[in-house]
């Protein structure tokens, strides 16, 4: 009995222990806040936060678990207070934790989009999503190439394409080549002999990828910069899993082809086709929160004249809310939400609210919240990677 209960207590400190290592995971190291918000820190026991950097004194300041920022209509504060704020997470002020970096951009006003869109993604280097024989061998074997991995160069010469891949491991004839990649944003380099097939080719068992492209809903445009944003979430490989790391691509009109309304346990989509689509801007990051650029033909997206203040989440409030959608071509459309929760203190994801769609046409068309397609290129057969939240809130 007594080795019993000694087994459950410490079942149950291992919990604890577990719990507790969990919850400092949680804090996130990079924090992105607006003019006026407050960000309320979890109290986890033994856990110290310090201030360690400030790039402008006037933003604001972390004081008694909450780190609060001077907002554009405070007196004393300007659209110029803001910048970056360090905080160092320690335990007992003696074993260091890790480091938050809270960046404060300044409130802004945007133009609600909606307008589905085409998407070109192209990679930085070639992603490695595989690995197969080669005429019964395998010459990736010990060179700690893994999937997700990036191809950067072979013997110095830089790869952009897997075209590239092809015409430099060809080059080689069959001799070791040096592959310089990345992981985990660090670079590796590694070496790896091709091995020759019956065509005449060489290989090196791998399976890579350079571009991915799809269909989207532009979310906002930005008229003070330029800038658009798209998704409201980032585009990961179907193989990795893994976000993809780009050098640049391209947003492009699309046609919508037909809308799949979804049922319980299995969501719908919506496809579209961006064969003929027109490049109407400039890709330039693919994030955790959606993908980011410059709008270089605004005409084509039929904008509004009506410019809305970004809320901070503070701002926010439960209730009825309305997002916009465009099912039918060149047709944008309100229809009825409830936001029905908050997540104040998410600095994680881009979960932010939680929403009901309430909007008896919505989900006539719909049936709720529906997918868009990505469709991944340059591999060996097509592949669909899916995405959601193809409207946005207004």
């Amino acid at each position: 009995m007594k080795r019993k209960i000694k087994i459950i207590l410490i079942l149950i400190i291992l919990l604890i222990v577990y719990i507790y290592i969990a919850n400092i995971t949680l804090f996130p190291k990079n924090i992105l806040l607006m003019q006026g918000e407050k960000l309320n820190f979890t109290n986890l026991w033994g856990v110290q936060i310090q201030e360690i950097g400030n790039s402008n004194p006037n933003i604001g300041e972390y004081k008694a678990g909450y780190l609060v920022v001077a907002s554009s209509t405070t007196e004393g504060s300007s659209l110029q207070d803001i910048g970056k704020i360090e905080l160092n997470l320690s335990l007992f002020n003696t074993f260091p934790i890790k480091e938050i970096s809270v960046n404060v951009i300044p409130k802004t006003t945007v133009i609600p989009l909606g307008n589905a869109i085409g998407l070109k993604l192209y990679t930085e280097g070639v992603l490695v999503v595989g690995m197969t024989e080669v005429e019964g061998k395998k010459p990736y074997e010990n060179t700690g190439i893994k999937e997700g991995d990036r191809i950067i160069s072979i013997n110095n010469t830089k790869i952009l394409s897997t075209d590239d891949l092809i015409e430099t491991v060809n080059q080689s004839k069959g001799k070791e080549i040096s592959v310089k990649y990345i992981r985990n944003e660090e670079e590796e380099t590694t070496s790896i002999v091709p091995v020759q097939t019956k065509e005449k080719d060489y290989k090196l068992g791998l399976w890579v990828r350079d571009a991915a492209a799809g269909v989207g809903t532009a979310t906002f445009y930005v008229p003070s910069t330029g800038m658009f944003a798209s998704l409201g979430h980032g585009i990961t490989d179907i193989d990795t899993e893994e976000l993809i790391t780009i050098s640049n691509g391209e947003l492009v009109t699309t046609d919508i082809v037909s809308v799949q309304k979804g049922e319980k346990g299995k969501p719908g989509e919506i496809r579209g086709s961006i064969e003929s689509g027109i490049k109407i801007g400039e890709i330039a990051k693919n994030t955790s929160f959606g993908i980011f650029g410059k709008l270089t033909n605004k005409n084509r997206l039929q904008l509004s004249n009506e410019e809305i203040e970004v809320a901070n989440r503070s701002e926010i409030k439960t209730g009825k809310a309305q997002i916009i959608c465009e099912l039918e071509q060149g047709n944008k459309k309100e229809y009825e939400i409830e936001i029905q929760r908050i997540y104040i203190n998410n600095q994680k994801d881009n979960k932010s609210m939680l929403i009901k769609v309430t909007d008896s046409e919505l989900l006539e068309k719909t049936g709720g919240i529906i997918q868009r397609n990505v469709r991944l290129t340059n591999y060996t057969k097509w592949k669909i990677s899916r995405s959601s939240n193809t409207c946005i809130s207004k």
